[in-house]
């Protein structure tokens, strides 16, 4: 619907402007490699170490009085040629004799009083004027430029077949200062022009218009005047100057520009106008002057599609409101623009109303503007820009009587949302929104028209879409930039959402399902965020990488991270987190399973090497050494008090008892035995470390019997940790019967390791032979001991 809208109002503003510059604008970029500037540079002449291939160049604003051929002669490529607001006085234009490809030409705002001809064909744009030439400076040679589009021109006089010798050419342009123009009273001149689509004529900024002269234009399009001074007298005098200019059935579009008239005059103007084939007529700089009372306006049937007027200057302070506005409001044309005006109001039409378009931008309009009013029933478009429109509810009620309405921009106003508890009120055929530039918050999406199609709310101070809104199932437009809003709007209540602007906001976490909710979502604009790039960011990186590049407008350079500090600056497309260190509860059961690994490995080496065994020996011990350290000092001395402790499993007794003590003894070796010298009420691990402890050496008796034996190993085990303790040699292993390796537990390693590294007696079962092995039994008791006796101890 916007799309529709725009050609008309585009083509009320520049209708004329596009026929200006047709002829003009195509050489500014042909050049653009090759320009050189030397505007307001103080230069008196034209330098001479210009480059060669130079194809614009511009010498605007300086002090050039003259120009000769060897300026220019070896800008042999020279297009673009601008020497305006110089001091030129004479032009011989045999100077540009070797610059054949020069098209545009601007020797505007000189002192040019003389024009010297030479055939010239490429001329596109010439501009002469703004000097001080006495009639119109026309060559015969400019009937050979076919490719003229532009001509400016200046003369204090006109005569009727000045411009006969362009008379074949259809120009698109022709701008005539009349500046200086003097004629004396009563007289009237004329002046032809056959063919000219554009028509700019420019006269004295402050004197009185006094111009009479006839100036007929075949096939005009467009007529701007400028610099025009009107009061009551002189106002017929302006009216028959227009009488010829708007004859002819081709004049579409007419341009005042800096005009100062009193009101009565202008009214006069807009009859003269009503019934003329013109169909745009815009106004800039109007100033109003004198006097405003209510005027006679016959609104006759009129071919005038739309009248612009932009910026208003009212010297009138005192006047009749109703008069002024009501020459507006009842005028039976489409568009009217009032812009930049001191309007405090606008009246409702007294009669169903013409108006399709209606823009007021600039103005002071109250929430009062339209209230209550029925008549502007064919309005599609309504502009009311930069007002002081304050409350969105009464808005709503503006545009409740007009029917037809479907465009409506309030944008920089101080609108307010909130205010009222019952429910907004708006016509439903508005599907065009604009409500940028206010002051409105959350509470505006619950006072929307239901059928919205494009929806403008940037700028204002919205923090986030409401989940309880109006269902606006046929928005498909929504602009929420520079607000305050953390996160992406779903689109559960905007089904049909297709864009969506929503730049220079909060957005840090935005919900990784927004392309899952906005499936119809065709571009949207999110960057210029401050991004959080932390775990929740993840999973609408990966929804973006998704997505076609074509719908994420600015991705990747206007995506970055505003924190940790770490990540500032970075782009989202470069952030990456692993899934385990955002996953909570992948991290949980990965560390579970990796201490369950863990327990499960220790517990299988603890079972395998019978750690909890080992730890009850090491504490057992640990105990035995504290209770030791309680004992005194003089106790703690270590006497030796035997020879040898026995261990040996109780199977084994038989041999012992008969065999290795009896032999011992008879050597005059004192034996430690458990069952005669463990002292009673002490544990069994107390005494067996007292026992190896007073002991010299520690004998095993090794047998399958000793592996069965529990406290054999505890014996043997407390033995070996007193070999590393007391740094001395004080076991002997003595193998009474074979002991195959694989019968030995594994918690039994030390004495596996014991057997393999250490030397062992074994008992031979051959008598014959066991003399040597008692021999060897001698030998490990080969050191002399000095033995204390208990009654040594005692004392």
């Amino acid at each position: 619907m916007t799309k529709d809208k725009e050609p008309i109002v585009k083509s009320f503003h520049f209708v004329c402007l596009m026929i200006i510059i047709v002829g003009t604008r195509i050489h500014f970029s042909d050049g653009n490699e090759f320009a050189v500037d030397k505007s307001k540079r103080g230069l008196i002449h034209v330098p001479k170490d210009l480059p060669l291939k130079t194809k614009v160049l511009d010498m605007s604003q300086n002090y050039i009085a003259e120009l000769q051929v060897s300026d220019m002669s070896f800008l042999s490529e020279l297009k673009v040629l601008r020497l305006s607001h110089n001091r030129i006085q004479l032009l011989d234009l045999s100077v540009f004799k070797f610059n054949q490809d020069l098209e545009y030409l601007d020797l505007s705002h000189n002192q040019l009083q003389k024009i010297s001809c030479h055939p010239i064909v490429s001329f596109r744009h010439l501009d002469l004027s703004f000097n001080d030439f006495k009639a119109l400076p026309i060559c015969k040679e400019f009937g050979n430029l076919s490719q003229l589009n532009f001509l400016g021109l200046s003369a204090m006089k006109l005569q009727k077949l000045d411009l006969l010798p362009i008379a074949h050419l259809h120009l698109s342009y022709i701008l005539l200062d009349l500046r200086n123009y003097y004629i004396k009273e009563n007289e009237t001149e004329s002046l032809q022009i056959l063919n000219a689509k554009t028509l700019h004529l420019v006269f004295h900024p402050t004197s009185l218009f006094a111009i009479q002269v006839n100036i007929s234009v075949n096939t005009l399009g467009c007529l701007q005047l400028t610099n025009i001074k009107l009061n009551d007298d002189n106002c017929q005098v302006f009216i028959k100057f227009l009488s010829e200019l708007t004859r002819g059935p081709t004049l579409l579009n007419f341009t005042l520009n800096h005009i100062e008239t009193t009101w009565k005059c202008l009214v006069r103007v807009f009859q003269f106008l009503w019934p003329k084939p013109v169909e745009y007529l815009n106004i800039y700089n109007l100033t109003i002057i004198e006097s405003i009372h209510e005027e006679e306006f016959t609104y006759s049937k009129t071919t005038l599609k739309a009248l612009k007027i932009e910026h208003i200057t009212n010297k009138v302070f005192l006047f009749s409101q109703t008069a002024l506005y009501t020459v507006f409001s009842e005028m039976n044309i489409m568009m009217l623009t009032i812009s930049d005006t001191p309007f405090i109001h606008m009246l409702c039409p007294h009669a169903p109303s013409t108006f399709k378009f209606l823009n007021f931008t600039q103005n002071v309009f109250t929430d009062s503007i339209f209230e209550k009013c029925s008549t502007l029933v064919k309005l599609e478009t309504l502009i009311l820009q930069k007002n002081g429109l304050k409350d969105l509810f009464k808005v709503g009620l503006m545009t409740k009587d007009m029917p037809s309405l479907e465009i409506l921009d309030v944008s920089w106003n101080s609108l307010e949302s909130g205010r009222h508890k019952e429910n907004c009120t708006w016509v439903e055929s508005i599907v065009v929104l604009n409500l940028s530039s206010n002051m409105l918050t959350d509470s505006v999406f619950r006072c929307l028209p239901p059928r919205i199609k494009v929806l403008d709310l940037h700028s204002n101070k919205i923090k986030s879409v409401p989940k309880q809104v109006i269902k606006l199932e046929a928005l498909q437009e929504l602009n929420v930039a520079f607000n305050s809003l953390t996160d992406l709007p779903g689109c559960g209540s905007f089904s049909s959402l297709s864009v969506l602007i929503i730049d220079h906001n909060s957005v840090s976490h935005p919900s990784a399902d927004f392309f899952q909710s906005c499936q119809k979502m065709r571009s949207i604009k999110a960057g210029d965020n401050p991004f959080q790039c932390t775990c929740e960011l993840r999973q609408f990186v990966k929804s973006i990488d998704q997505v076609s590049s074509e719908v994420l407008e600015g991705w990747p350079d206007s995506y970055k991270c505003d924190y940790p500090e770490s990540y500032r600056g970075s782009p989202l497309k470069d952030f990456h987190m692993s899934e385990l260190s955002c996953n909570i509860t992948l991290l949980i059961v990965t560390i579970g399973a990796t201490m369950l690994v863990l327990a499960v490995t220790v517990t299988s080496l603890c079972i395998y090497l019978d750690l909890p065994w080992y730890l009850r020996m090491v504490c057992q011990w640990t105990q035995t050494r504290r209770r030791a350290r309680n004992i005194p000092l003089e106790e703690l001395q270590r006497n030796l008090q035997f020879h040898a402790f026995i261990s040996y499993s109780e199977h084994d007794s038989a041999w012992v008892k008969t065999e290795l003590v009896p032999y011992l003894e008879k050597e005059d070796i004192q034996i430690c035995l458990h069952e005669r010298n463990f002292v009673p009420g002490k544990s069994i691990v107390e005494n067996i470390i007292n026992c190896i402890e007073k002991s010299y050496k520690s004998i095993f008796v090794l047998s399958p019997n000793f592996v069965q034996s529990e406290w054999c190993h505890y014996e043997l085990y407390f033995a070996h940790h007193n070999l590393f303790h007391e740094g001395s040699n004080n076991l002997i292993l003595i193998l009474l019967e074979p002991i195959p390796q694989n019968s030995i537990p594994n918690k039994y390693h030390k004495l596996k390791a014991l057997m393999t590294q250490r030397t062992y007696l074994q008992w031979p079962k051959e008598k014959s032979k066991r003399g040597l092995f008692w021999a060897n039994i001698r030998a490990a008791f080969n050191m002399k001991l000095t033995l204390v006796t208990e009654n040594d101890v005692k004392s």
